[in-house]
């Protein structure tokens, strides 16, 4: 999983689906949330999963209006197809980007 900074978000996002964790390191539910994302990375070769830390990028989490986390926000091809609050097992994130996709 990468963490992106706001130069190069647009990049990151812009191509296939790419699933994006707003969290801070200092978040509970985000810590718990971190090794069920590394996981669902790397058993999901169509797709991509990137970390923002609301606390280093600010303007990123505004700009989607992120005030609680963790957020998870769904990119398909550049365009946002969704958003997700707090904590989720892998079963309820394959599920929603099956709904999503």
């Amino acid at each position: 999983m990468v963490h992106v900074e706001t130069k190069d978000f647009n990049k990151e996002v812009s191509e296939g689906v790419v699933l994006v964790d707003f969290s801070a390191n200092w978040c509970g539910p985000c810590k718990m949330l971190s090794p069920i994302l590394e996981d669902f990375d790397s058993k999901n070769d169509d797709l991509k999963v990137i970390k923002v830390d609301v606390d280093k990028q600010p303007d990123l989490a505004a700009m989607f209006n992120v005030m609680s986390i963790p957020t998870l926000v769904l990119f398909k091809n550049g365009k946002m197809v969704g958003s997700k609050l707090g904590f989720m097992t892998e079963d309820m994130l394959n599920e929603w980007i099956k709904e999503a996709k």
